[in-house]
């Protein structure tokens, strides 16, 4: 009969000690022989004596045993670029053995090793103490009875693959993407004395609605000749604040406790409140023989009307992605000094979550989640096309999930929990999986795939989800990758159309996956297994191409593009009700799958010199002031009028005055203004109130800025906006322009002045794109390959359009009605006006505005279409007004000469 304890406590302070045993290192140096041809079990390795030296734990890789990589091609090849260059690699069988000296007698021991890939088998003295295969969670070995002296441990470690598990080895817990196919242990080892009553699993159900904890107490069975008990004792910090009369232990070695707690307080991203459960297992006469503290947060998950909420509060979702990126040491951080850069670097850019695509961290990880407070989301080590086809994978995921459950279950941080990424199969079984796992453990949110490709899903909810995550409905994208390249941008869309109907909280999967160029500067930091032969590589080329030194400012140039997108990502996703957050594709690099440095930061977590952490709170925080507007430009006959909202995902309501400014030239207050003094609950989709200006005062093109502001908070955001003169001068009368190069040559060597503005369709070159390349030009080939403008802003054919260096939203009607010059084809390096940054797989030089000296007149070329429809097209004719009257000028005096030989190469 199970007993029931219920404890009335007052808690100030929560944390936490651990387990009692007697517990022996086995960490150190080891034997070991590498076994390619699997004659190591016929042969009874497990009991010869091994040859080699290495230190555990640790790695092949880390001790450079194993077949030599190549690396020294600067071949700028596929096989260089799919992902960071191993120096050494082995795959097969490998075997580990060491000596442990036990000082007195175990009567039931246990080896623990933690993180292993992939099946492990282990010997004792000779004797095989079974069989493991995880992935995820640590390897437990039952060794027996082990007298006082010496004894022999013996492993054989197989890193193949064990199961169907992925496509292409994608799946991040198996995979050469950054994290490496390495053989080793990286995690604790140990041995654990079980004692009579040892205890084997704590399992804790808080609940901060009833102010209750429940605890379930499993227990190793085994032989026990006395009766024995429970204490419970809770904690915050090392202080007891509550002890418990003992209870006896019944005879099905399971016990749960009830515990009542008055004035329980929330675990959150705001108040990562950590407590701490002590169980104590005593005999009679009150001696400890075994101990256990768990620690935990009291946090109240549901999934309600479209909507998380976390202890009764709404939750919005800021995540990003964590692919197992660990450059150096080829493997995940096994300490929590190893995962506090990550957490606090994402803590700084206004994130609260965190998703590990296609496997599950270790302990370390959890317990620096719940000391800052993020929202964690774990998946299953499964990325298949195929779910359901190989029974053997199907009972190794169970397992996997099971074990998942006990090691890591009782932390508050782990919130959420997907069986694999974008998978296809059986759905059925995967749907049969998620309420499996739901009945055993109620303390997190499921989901049955982290979205699919798959006809018939991925569009909506499955029946067993608790969240959707997704890309799109089957009402349109909910993400600016589908939308970005094809709509003309306007401020005031958000998803709420592509939202109807959807009732569970829908998650916005993998946002951004924007391109950025390379950081060669971080070569110099790759100092561990892996080589950076991809980065050397596209430097080798850069260099042979006279282009090295466009790599910085090409870097700055396309990530402060793909700055911009993320934040409009961001606020579109903010300003729609029923958005239950989003994923990042990523905020960091992740240099495999064909080199995809997606990230603002780079694979080390490091800046890369784009945004700074305050600038991207400002879009992504907990509190975000958001402006909603017709588009980007505007002539000075218009007024510019936008609606204002607050999206406050705080832990309160917040009562504050919104202010409004707009700045021009020198940041000159043009316009400013106050909106009502309002109270905000927690939510979103609450307007503010409106404004609205005329802009007949703008006399010139320019860029104006617009910042909301909290009166009594540092809080604020801002965007950017274009002013075009309605009616501009007529061009000087000493310029021809012309769409026919034919036309341009006669006049050129007439001696004129040229503007020549083709028509896209007789260019040889590539369509214009706005966004930059998908998530890697080697992974996707087959995408039109730029990464945004590099722009000259001060050279004089500028002087009246106003730009930044890079492609902003008022060069998207430019870039989209563009065909880019390759300019390779000349004998010579140009100095484009505007130059198209070609993806780091190509490295073409490529422009879309460009001046040369021919056949005694000058000539500008300009390959985006200002001649058509002018009218509509502010921007067009904006910048065709600026190149006509600079070519009229004295200013217009190009450096290079081209030949009308070489002129005519750019056309078809």
């Amino acid at each position: 009969m199970k007993k029931t304890l219920v404890l009335f406590a007052v808690l100030c302070w929560g944390m936490v000690a651990f387990a009692q045993h007697t517990r022996i290192s086995v960490s150190g140096t080891w034997a070991f022989k590498l076994d390619s041809l699997d004659k190591g079990i016929p042969e009874k390795w497990y009991i010869e004596k091994l040859p080699g030296k290495i230190i555990l734990p640790g790695t092949l890789d880390d001790a450079g045993v194993g077949k030599p990589v190549q690396t020294d091609t600067l071949k700028l090849n596929k096989l260089v670029m799919m992902h960071l260059s191993r120096k050494h690699e082995y795959t097969g069988a490998v075997w580990y053995q060491r000596t442990v000296s036990i000082p007195q007698n175990m009567l039931s021991a246990r080896l623990t090793l933690e993180r292993v890939i992939w099946k492990t088998d282990c010997w004792i003295d000779g004797h095989q103490a079974g069989t493991q295969e995880s992935l995820i969670t640590p390897q437990v070995f039952d060794l027996g009875t082990l007298k006082a002296g010496v004894h022999q441990i013996t492993l054989r470690v197989d890193n193949r693959k064990q199961h169907d598990i992925s496509v292409n080895n994608f799946a991040h817990a198996y995979t050469d993407g950054t994290q490496i196919i390495w053989n080793g242990v990286i995690g604790k080892m140990e041995i654990v004395d079980q004692h009579p009553l040892a205890i084997d699993n704590v399992q804790l159900f808080p609940s901060l609605k009833s102010g209750s904890v429940e605890a379930n107490i499993n227990f190793v069975p085994g032989a026990r000749d006395k009766k024995y008990y429970i204490r419970a004792r809770l904690l915050k910090g090392p202080h007891v604040v509550e002890d418990t009369q003992n209870i006896a232990v019944d005879s099905l070695w399971h016990s749960k406790l009830i515990i009542k707690v008055k004035n329980a307080r929330g675990w959150d991203e705001f108040n990562p409140r950590l407590y701490g459960l002590k169980i104590d297992v005593t005999d009679r006469s009150g001696k400890v023989i075994d101990s256990r503290t768990e620690r935990f947060g009291f946090r109240d998950l549901s999934s309600a009307k479209g909507q998380f909420r976390i202890n009764g509060r709404q939750l919005f979702l800021r995540g990003t992605l964590e692919c197992n990126i660990f450059p150096l040491e080829g493997h995940p951080p096994m300490n929590e000094t190893g995962w506090l850069k990550l957490f606090k670097t994402a803590k700084q850019y206004g994130l609260n979550h965190i998703r590990f695509h296609s496997w599950c961290p270790p302990e370390a990880a959890f317990k620096v989640a719940d000391s800052l407070g993020f929202y964690l989301h774990v998946e299953l080590p499964l990325w298949s096309l195929t779910v359901g086809k190989d029974p053997g994978t199907l009972l190794y995921l169970k397992d996997e999930a099971s074990r998942i459950i006990q090691n890591y279950g009782n932390h508050p941080s782990f919130c959420f929990w997907s069986m694999g990424n974008e998978l296809e199969g059986d759905f059925n079984w995967l749907q049969g999986l998620v309420r499996e796992l739901k009945a055993k453990d109620s303390r997190r949110l499921y989901t049955t795939t982290t979205f699919s490709f798959q006809k018939g899903h991925g569009k909506y909810p499955e029946p067993a989800d608790d969240y959707f995550i997704t890309q799109y409905t089957d009402k349109g994208w909910v993400r600016g990758q589908g939308i970005f390249n094809t709509n003309i941008p306007d401020f005031k869309t958000d998803y709420s159309t592509a939202m109807k109907n959807i009732p569970v909280p829908l998650v916005i999967h993998e946002v951004g996956q924007y391109s950025v160029y390379p950081d060669l500067n971080e070569i110099h930091k790759y100092k561990g297994v892996l080589e950076p032969m991809n980065f050397k590589a596209i430097r080798h080329d850069l260099r042979n191409k006279g282009m090295l030194d466009l790599a910085g400012p090409y870097l700055k140039a396309s990530g402060n593009l793909a700055a911009n997108l993320f934040k409009e990502e961001i606020e579109r996703a903010l300003k729609t009700s029923g958005v239950g957050g989003f994923q990042l594709l990523d905020l960091h690099d992740f240099p495999g799958q064909g080199t995809a440095l997606v990230g603002l930061l780079n694979a080390f977590w490091d800046s890369k010199g784009i945004i700074t952490p305050r600038e991207f709170r400002r879009f992504c925080g907990p509190v975000v002031p958001l402006l909603r507007f017709d588009k980007a430009t505007y002539t000075n006959d218009e007024a510019f009028s936008a609606s204002v909202e607050l999206a406050n995902f705080s832990d309160k309501t917040m009562t504050d005055q919104l202010t409004w400014c707009i700045t021009g030239e020198d940041r000159k207050v043009l316009f400013s203004g106050k909106l009502n003094k309002k109270s905000i609950p927690v939510g979103n989709g609450q307007q503010i109130g409106t404004f609205s200006v005329n802009l007949n005062s703008i006399s010139k093109a320019m860029q104006l800025d617009i910042t909301l502001s909290l009166a009594h908070s540092p809080i604020s955001n801002h965007w950017k906006i274009w002013v075009y003169p309605a009616v501009l001068p007529k061009p000087p009368k000493n310029v021809i322009f012309t769409t026919s190069a034919d036309s341009a040559l006669s006049w050129l060597k007439a001696g004129a002045n040229v503007v020549l503005n083709p028509d896209t369709a007789v260019i040889k070159g590539v369509n214009g794109r706005f966004a930059p390349v998908f998530w890697s030009p080697v992974h996707f080939p087959d995408q039109p390959g730029s990464m945004g403008l590099l722009i000259s802003p001060t050279h004089p054919a500028l002087a009246d359009f106003p730009t930044a260096y890079y492609s902003d939203w008022q060069w998207w009607d430019l870039v989209t009605s563009s065909k880019t010059m390759i300019t390779d084809i000349l004998p010579f390096q140009t100095h484009p006006i505007v130059r198209v940054i070609d993806n780091f797989f190509k490295n073409r030089n490529m422009a879309d505005l460009l001046e040369f000296k021919v056949n005694g007149g000058k000539l500008i070329i300009c390959s985006m279409d200002i001649h058509h429809n002018l009218t509509a097209r502010p921007v067009a004719r904006q910048l065709r007004y600026s190149l006509m009257k600079y070519a009229g000028s004295k200013n217009f005096a190009p450096k290079e000469n081209l030949s009308s030989t070489d002129l005519i190469k750019f056309f078809k």
